[in-house]
């Protein structure tokens, strides 16, 4: 019977471990969101303040970047996702930003909504390994009681 009780913590430990991992994990997921946010945010930034003929450090990937003039700032490159980018004026550029951070808002509220539900979750089976593990220990001490009176007969 002790035995049943002890494989039981067992696998709720391990589904615990199991929960804090995939928090973790969707931690890491909204980390990547908010900084693809500011990115989002730095670009908005840079077709707010830069101007035509503007010196800008280009970066070509592996940290190694180039300077470049700004022809026309009016003709900017947005990437509109699945491998497609277009060509938009300044304003129609800056609302398509905006409307990237929005939905990247709207993918972190649901991230935080999941770790929410597994913390919650984790909570519950914490809750229950407690139970369990108070219920064998007064198993163990009504053991022991009941040897201890067996013994004094």
């Amino acid at each position: 019977m002790m035995g049943g009780g002890q494989q039981q913590l067992q696998q709720l430990s391990q589904e615990l471990e199991e929960l804090d991992a995939e928090i973790e994990e969707k931690e890491a997921e909204i980390e990547e969101f908010q900084d693809e946010k500011a990115g989002v945010d730095d670009a908005i930034e840079a077709i707010e303040t830069l101007d035509s003929d503007s010196t800008v450090q280009v970066p070509l990937g592996g940290g190694a970047y180039v300077r470049a003039e700004v022809q026309d700032i009016d003709e900017i490159i947005v990437d509109l996702g699945g491998g497609y980018a277009a060509e938009q004026e300044q304003g129609d550029a800056i609302d398509a930003l905006e409307s990237k951070k929005e939905s990247l808002d709207d993918r972190i509220s649901a991230v935080r909504e999941e770790i929410t539900e597994l913390e919650e979750e984790s909570a519950e089976l914490e809750q229950r390994a407690q139970q369990m593990q108070q219920q064998m220990q007064q198993q163990q001490m009504q053991q022991m009681q009941q040897q201890g009176e067996e013994g004094g007969q």
